[in-house]
């Protein structure tokens, strides 16, 4: 950014000798006019210092250049490092001042940094700390950059052009905290076996019948063939797929407060609905690879906006959250039967699909009844919504003003119809849980810890 303006402020040196050099053969000058040649050849001289220090000050200015990195990767609401490299032409020793123009919703902890460079240094690093208080991209493209000119009379000011992404991905430590048994897990070393309910579906190998066999699992042309009862062994499956579906249509712009704000109201305003549902896809991605599953991912709203098909590693993970951090709500409601349509023709192995999304709303619930119809003939699907604050039984909390009465009756509609919804959706053979806002995550997790346990899938 070379044809940048330059600024020049006087700095505090010019000042003082503007003081010490001028006041005095002023006061002179009242009385002795004789002095004033003198008076008029030093404030000739200090003013001829400061023009030839400001001519030469943008040159100094522009040798300087300040570096960031492309891409910077910080959390939302967790404060994060990004590097500054301060590069200038070997000289003197000298004090660079430097401050970037943030994002709006990128907050930094100091506004301006100050390097400053040994004599013959070439380079200075600087720490940016900074905090994004929403998920999403963010871009640095200016700083300003300040520096003394050579004899110090000016500060010189120079906008300068960088490139820097600064990407802001969900806060997961506090749902870590909340499902401790996730993340203290650690191979297989002290863990502990859990009975299983049933019987595994992966076929392993034939034997010879035993007593006590099912007549079932007699494997007929393997018996006619060898003139004796063979049985067919079974295994549990250790690799399935799970898919986490999440709904960034019009309803998941709404703030979802919880039961614990309602009787703490200093506790924070409420948050909206899509922020927790992506954090939950998240913690069910680190579920999934802990219990040797693939996990794939669907972002839809009007139409199928984003697909991760399942796999699993480190890699993979990322793979989603990037697909997840810029996730935003749409003002449309969703399409269930497209995305019905496109889970049918992509996903050809038997899955389990995670809903997060909202059926507040009886005409949406009534599509995604239609959708689920169409799914549940390959796939086992299980629904995860969030259940407001105020929706709840009559008379399960007391109402002291009418107001409060008439809030208490369209509560507990609101759940008549979450309730009829489940019951229709439980006839299909669908799972549906209404979860509350702050227990979302660790929820998510423990529904699909019961679906694995008894080999539902």
């Amino acid at each position: 950014m070379s044809a940048a303006r330059v600024g020049l402020v006087p700095s505090a040196r010019l000042l003082w000798w503007a003081a010490a050099v001028g006041l005095p053969p002023a006061l002179l000058l009242v009385g002795s006019p004789a002095l004033w040649p003198a008076v008029g050849a030093v404030w000739g001289g200090l003013a001829c210092a400061a023009l030839a220090d400001a001519l030469a000050a943008p040159r100094r200015s522009r040798s300087i250049a300040v570096a960031l990195p492309e891409t910077a990767r910080l959390t939302h609401e967790r404060q994060g490092e990004i590097p500054l490299a301060v590069e200038r032409a070997a000289g003197p020793a000298l004090l660079v001042r430097v401050a970037p123009s943030m994002p709006g919703d990128l907050e930094a902890a100091e506004p301006i940094l100050e390097a400053a460079l040994p004599a013959g240094a070439a380079t200075g690093a600087l720490t940016l700390r900074a905090t994004p208080r929403r998920r999403g991209v963010f871009r640095i493209a200016r700083v300003v950059i300040e520096c003394p000119s050579p004899l110090g009379f000016w500060s010189v000011r120079r906008a300068h052009g960088v490139s820097c992404e600064v990407r802001s991905y969900p806060n997961l430590f506090g749902e870590r905290r909340r499902v401790p048994a996730l993340f203290l897990y650690r191979g297989h070393a002290g863990a502990h076996r859990q009975r299983q309910i049933g019987k595994g579906r992966e076929f392993e190998k034939l034997r010879e019948y035993l007593p006590g066999d099912s007549y079932e699992d007699v494997h007929w042309k393997a018996t006619a063939k060898r003139g004796r009862p063979v049985t067919k062994l079974f295994q549990v499956e250790r690799t399935q797929e799970v898919y986490a579906i999440v709904d960034s249509s019009r309803l998941s712009a709404r703030v979802i407060g919880s039961s614990r704000q309602e009787a703490e109201p200093e506790a924070g305003a409420g948050e909206a609905g899509l922020e927790r549902m992506v954090r939950a896809a998240l913690v069910l991605a680190l579920a999934a690879e802990r219990q040797g599953d693939l996990f794939g991912l669907v972002t839809f709203g009007d139409r199928v906006r984003g697909f991760v098909r399942a796999r699993s590693g480190p890699s993979h993970f990322q793979t989603c959250r990037e697909a997840l951090y810029t996730l935003g709500s749409q003002a449309a409601s969703p399409d269930f039967d497209e995305l019905a349509t496109f889970l049918r023709l992509r996903l050809r192995r038997r899955a389990l699909l995670v809903f997060l999304t909202d059926l507040d709303d009886p005409v949406l619930a009534e599509s995604f009844l239609r959708a689920a119809d169409l799914l549940r003939r390959q796939h086992l699907l299980m629904v995860c919504t969030l259940r407001p604050a105020d929706v709840a039984p009559l008379f399960s909390r007391p109402a002291g003003t009418e107001e409060e009465v008439y809030r208490e009756l369209a509560g507990h509609l609101r759940w008549h119809d979450q309730r009829e919804l489940g019951r229709a959706l439980e006839r299909r053979g669908v799972g549906f849980a209404a979860l509350e806002a702050e227990s979302l995550c660790p929820d998510v997790v423990s529904k699909y810890a019961e679906i694995k346990q008894r080999q539902a899938l």
